[in-house]
């Protein structure tokens, strides 16, 4: 690009910032619909930044995030002449040659690429997804841009102190340019395919191999209607309650089991297919969570739904990056206020993703950084949520969620017995008991030799004994209970008739007893705090 087209850019984005900047403070509807407007007028990059700040909302007001959020990729598609060059490019060989039928008018277009029907030489019904011509050279160009917008923000404005735009603009560049891979987006069909492949009502089009570059993406064809445009008459004739529950249980599966989801589930990304069943379609934009990051999410989720603020906060918090000025009296007391209320709403007005895109926003407003994650999946869910709406009015979403926590916790802990976290952590017992000797020698020898030394205020032979006898039988119960654990979980891989609760039975023995022994370890160790609290108090 030559530089002064590249400064008109740059200014073009810091008109638009000072154009809205102050008119975000009265929040009025009308400027929030020229705002996603004037995105639309910048470009493909523009639009997805505004489908991204649609789910800040704290950083934008309500009217902003509403009108964002109506913010799609409707655009005019390009000529078929630019689509069989890009194609015959990617693939090597003229499109008479790779299919028996290629439709030159697109079923779909978008800021970044459009979707043409399309039959392979054996008569196989796929989608080609082709991405614009320039699509990334326009998109790179325009990262820079927000870049240095960015950090001048950062360094200049008090927003920019708060918020730090440039990290916001970093983790966009990175979700943008993965979607721009078709590769990677053909990597994400497979995987979530696999990972949803236990639930009989939800498709995930698969990619062609062969027929797909980074450029080109070649998938099954999906036979079908989106969610928002299907008749009351046909919603009742494919059981649309029992879908739109399937559809809410794959997606929490997503979330908490697999810490892999489709982060995008607009109205024009689900469809109802012709043979009764739900499909996901467009994995540009995914989700990754760590396993820690999966549990306290769970744990956000329940507390929410079950309408307990004080536990809800209390993962917030330690979720979160506290800040300077970080007030968590008047944080808790914000989000317990919250949680109640979206508890107490009716079915009509209740919305788990829009309380979690709230949460984030007290949260950024008493000084608490929640994390990313939080924000992609509070949108997730309130896109979600409307999508499963759709298709079942009268579907209570939250008993749904709390409905699946138990099955959730049971596939998180079958999923942490796994073989290689079994070896893992009998390589590390191996190692504790390779070294244990060696320690405990080096401790005899300090004691034979009168080397030893205990600093204390008053010593008691007697209760050092003592506390040194019930500090070794904790540790050996708790080699024992892990030994249990170990043992059960291995046997849980070995065939047998006899089975309690569906399980393997002298699995379950093993157990239920090492349950036991933890909660009798639990018990004793409770009892001991509060006798010396207790005697300390007196």
């Amino acid at each position: 690009m030559q530089l002064p087209a590249k400064l008109s850019r740059y200014a073009a984005v810091a008109t638009l910032f000072m154009k809205h900047r102050s008119a975000m403070d009265d929040a009025r509807g009308d400027d929030a619909e020229q705002l996603a407007k004037d995105l639309e007028k910048l470009g493909p990059t523009f639009i997805k930044l505004g489908q991204l700040l649609s789910g800040r909302t704290d950083l934008l007001p309500p009217p902003y995030v509403d009108a964002l959020s109506r913010l799609q990729d409707d655009v005019k598609p390009f000529s078929f002449g630019e689509v069989e060059r890009i194609v015959e490019a990617e693939l090597g060989t003229k499109i008479s040659k790779a299919f028996g039928m290629f439709e030159a008018e697109p079923m779909a277009a978008a800021s970044l690429g459009q979707v043409h029907p399309a039959a392979l030489r054996d008569g196989r019904m796929v989608a080609v997804k082709v991405q614009r011509p320039d699509a990334e050279k326009q998109v790179t160009e325009d990262l820079a841009a927000l870049a240095e917008v960015a950090a001048f923000l950062d360094k200049r404005t008090d927003a920019g102190a708060r918020y730090c735009f440039t990290e916001i603009i970093a983790e966009f560049r990175k979700s943008l340019l993965e979607e721009l891979d078709y590769l990677q987006e053909a990597g994400n069909l497979r995987t979530l395919g696999a990972n949803l492949a236990r639930f009989n009502d939800i498709i995930v089009p698969q990619p062609v191999d062969g027929y797909t570059t980074s450029r080109v993406l070649t998938m099954d064809y999906v036979l079908g209607t989106k969610v928002t445009a299907i008749s009351p008459l046909t919603r009742m004739d494919i059981d649309a309650e029992r879908l739109g529950r399937e559809l809410v249980h794959a997606y929490l599966h997503q979330i908490v089991v697999d810490g892999f989801f489709h982060a995008d589930p607009h109205p024009g990304n689900v469809f109802v297919t012709d043979d009764r069943k739900v499909a996901l379609v467009d994995l540009g934009m995914v989700g990754r969570l760590g396993e820690r990051v999966q549990e306290q999410l769970l744990a956000l989720l329940m507390a929410s739904s079950e309408g307990r603020g004080d536990e809800a906060a209390d993962v917030l918090i330690d979720l979160g990056e506290r800040r300077e000025g970080f007030d968590e009296t008047a944080l808790r007391k914000d989000v317990a206020d919250l949680v109640t209320k979206f508890h107490n709403a009716s079915l009509a007005d209740l919305q788990v993703g829009r309380m979690l895109l709230e949460v984030n926003q007290r949260a950024s407003a008493h000084g608490l950084k929640a994390p990313s994650d939080l924000t992609l999946l509070g949108k997730t869910l309130l896109n979600l949520d409307g999508v499963a709406r759709a298709l079942s009015p009268n579907l209570d979403v939250n008993a749904a969620i709390r409905d699946q926590s138990v099955t959730l916790m049971r596939q998180r802990m079958l999923r942490s017995a796994s073989p290689g976290r079994i070896l893992a952590t009998m390589l590390d017992a191996k190692q504790f008991a390779e070294k244990l000797p060696g320690r405990v020698n080096r401790v005899l020898d300090a004691l034979a030799g009168n080397e030893l030394k205990l600093k204390m205020e008053v010593i008691d032979e007697g209760a050092i004994i003592d506390g040194l006898q019930k500090v070794a039988n904790r540790v050996a119960l708790g080699l024992i209970m892990a030994a249990l654990i170990v043992a059960a979980a291995l046997l849980m891989q070995v065939p047998t008739t006899f089975r309690l609760l569906g399980y393997p039975g002298l699995a379950m023995i093993l157990f239920i007893i090492a349950a036991g022994a933890g909660a009798m370890l639990a018990v004793q160790i409770i009892n001991h705090d509060r006798r010396g609290r207790s005697q300390k108090n007196w």
